[in-house]
């Protein structure tokens, strides 16, 4: 019998993914954990849904990120990456949208109406097969025709 329990316990161990959210001088003042199985996590990797919830150091949720899945592929533009923004939990304040291009990443920040607000336009020529994109050097266009570079990375 213990041994029947041991395997169970084995095989059914699983941990959702806990992040830190830390201020500019290093200090813990979020954290965040993601609701998902361990399948989805093995199975579809960074493409997976998710629901990310983001708690206070008391431990009261503030903010809420919905993932469905979707994949980043240039050969799919109508599944590409999006993400929901809930704050406080259950109001909607805006979406991450990915806009399609052969080469670039490419990113509108939606408000709760879903009206763009900000483009993020990240490094030409992505391939990101096993890994992420970094983000060192990106534009931000504003709808009111501002143009910034940012460089540092994000």
């Amino acid at each position: 019998m213990a041994s029947s329990s041991m395997i169970l316990v084995i095989i059914s161990y699983e941990t959702n993914n806990r992040y830190e959210i830390k201020n500019s001088h290093g200090q813990r003042i979020y954290f965040a954990t993601e609701d998902t199985a361990l399948c989805t996590r093995l199975c579809y990797g960074s493409y997976r849904p998710f629901t990310m919830r983001i708690h206070d150091l008391k431990g009261q949720e503030v903010i809420t990120l919905k993932r469905p899945l979707r994949c980043s592929s240039c050969c799919f533009p109508c599944c590409l990456q999006e993400i929901e923004i809930y704050a406080p939990p259950g109001i909607p304040i805006g979406y991450v949208t990915q806009t399609w291009h052969p080469c670039l990443p490419k990113f509108t920040l939606q408000n709760e109406n879903k009206k763009d607000i900000l483009r993020i336009i990240g490094p030409y020529f992505v391939c990101n097969f096993c890994g992420n994109i970094e983000y060192k050097d990106f534009m931000f266009y504003e709808n009111n025709g501002c143009i910034q570079l940012l460089t540092g990375g994000i």
